[in-house]
């Protein structure tokens, strides 16, 4: 008998929602149906896949005035930021746009003699493992281009998002994407693990911690199903003296703190230039030192609780055995009273750190940064290479060339000149070390969601 699935409002650590999670055999016989599904949507012709695809999504963004409360409720993101449609229609869009010329074979010879090419043909069922920190955001990201390509989709949403899935489904339904054709399952880890051991996926996507990367890895063990895995992140920002001061700091902070620093390519730590170091703290301290910490349902709430009170913990034993070790914590504790040991967790902005401390090696995921001092290029990308991940650096300069030169040197999947924090959909979402493998997104995504079939047919004899 399985269990039941339920999300815990980090608003008041109650229970919000549960489901019933799915025994065994029923979901086998579910992915089954997908597996059936799917050569008859893969012969669909690519531009109506496209318009139901599309259709989907603006009925995602019908349900958004109900979204994004629920999104508070259910992982703690102020109301006042609006939930991630904007993010999700630009994504659906620009993979729908490219999605012809990305699938399109790859021609080497149309003679009369031959006809040789590539063509590019769908896994099959797409198993899509969805995040809490950005469930619509990052769902889509592998959903859209995976039903476009051919394939049929199966999302296992977080628990902490349980509600997202169930949302995403009904709005493809109804815009009319048959049910086998994209399913939202409530599994537990166990029957997870179970239906890719038994190779019931053409393709994996996960995105969550390491150890839950490697769990995937362990399922697929002897399998060959290709996985995808976006994993953890550590990532930096290197302001140089040439900087925008004032545009850096905004938006490096920003970076670190937004969505109570819930975000995969959040700045979590910051190296800083020795001329430019104290105005930088100066200026950092005074905005974070604004923020209002509350209810995320209020819309004057500009941070809200982190997700569940075990994420808060990690922030606060990463916190207090740093300050312990000679950092210095520069926001006052009474600017944000702090439930004891619960989700609502201040701000925090930490100098005199070193990399022997856990702040500034492992993942926060917090509303949480250490600043350091640097005196040139090679400090900064030695400090910043010195992480076992690599998702994203922020480099800060008017130099591009000098930004590309560092960047070329550090190990990380994107390279940021003047920003942070975003995912471009025309570029491929990657990383490297322990982020994970693979990419989603550009024409890469399309890569990663098909295979390569050759076609060598001699016509004459």
């Amino acid at each position: 008998m399985s269990g039941v699935i339920r999300c815990i409002s980090p608003i008041d650590n109650q229970v919000f929602a549960e489901r019933p999670a799915m025994e065994r055999q029923a979901a086998h016989d579910a992915v089954a149906r997908s597996r059936q599904a799917q050569k008859d949507w893969a012969a669909r012709p690519l531009a109506e896949r496209i318009e139901l695809v599309k259709a989907g999504v603006a009925r995602i963004g019908a349900m958004n005035d109900e979204i994004v409360p629920e999104l508070a409720r259910m992982m703690g993101r102020p109301v006042r930021y609006g939930g991630e449609f904007g993010g999700v229609e630009e994504r659906t869009l620009y993979m729908s746009e490219i999605a012809a010329d990305s699938l399109k074979p790859i021609v080497i010879e149309n003679s009369l003699a031959f006809e040789r090419r590539i063509a590019w043909e769908p896994h099959g069922v797409v198993l899509v493992v969805a995040p809490w920190n950005y469930p619509y955001l990052t769902a889509i990201n592998t959903i859209a281009p995976a039903l476009i390509a051919g394939n049929t989709v199966v999302l296992k949403h977080a628990s902490q998002t349980l509600l997202v899935g169930e949302r995403m489904a009904r709005a493809f339904h109804e815009a009319g994407v048959p049910e086998d054709v994209f399913k939202n399952l409530f599994l537990d880890h166990a029957t997870t693990s179970d239906l890719i051991a038994t190779r019931s996926f053409g393709f994996v996507n996960f995105t969550g911690s390491v150890g839950g990367g490697q769990a995937m890895e362990q399922a697929a063990a002897g399998t060959f199903t290709p996985l995808g895995l976006e994993l953890g992140g550590k990532d930096p920002g290197y302001v140089m003296e040439d900087a925008d001061l004032d545009a850096a700091v905004a938006t490096l902070v920003d970076g670190a703190m937004y969505n109570a620093g819930q975000c995969c390519c959040g700045i979590e730590r910051i190296y800083v230039t020795a001329a430019l170091y104290d105005a930088f703290v100066e200026k950092a301290v005074a905005i974070v030192s604004d923020y209002k910490l509350g209810n995320p349902l209020d819309p004057e709430t500009t941070l809200g609780p982190m997700a569940h009170r075990r994420f808060a913990d990690e922030v606060r034993d990463q916190r207090d055995e740093a300050i312990a070790a000679g950092a210095v914590p520069m926001i006052a504790p009474n600017l944000f009273p702090e439930d004891d040991g619960g989700t609502y967790l201040g701000p925090q902005i930490l100098t005199e750190v070193t990399h022997e401390m856990r702040v500034m090696r492992e993942e926060s995921f917090g509303p949480i940064v250490g600043i350091m001092k640097v005196d040139n290029d090679e400090q900064a990308i030695a400090l910043m290479n010195d992480s076992e991940f690599g998702l994203t650096a922020s480099l800060w300069t008017a130099d591009a060339e000098r930004a590309a030169a560092v960047g070329a040197r550090i190990e990380t999947g994107t390279v940021f000149m003047n920003r942070a924090d975003y995912l471009d959909p025309a570029l491929c979402w990657t990383g490297c070390k322990d982020t994970g493998r693979g990419g989603s997104l550009s024409v890469i995504g399309y890569r990663n969601l098909t295979r390569p079939k050759s076609y060598h047919l001699r016509k004459a004899l």
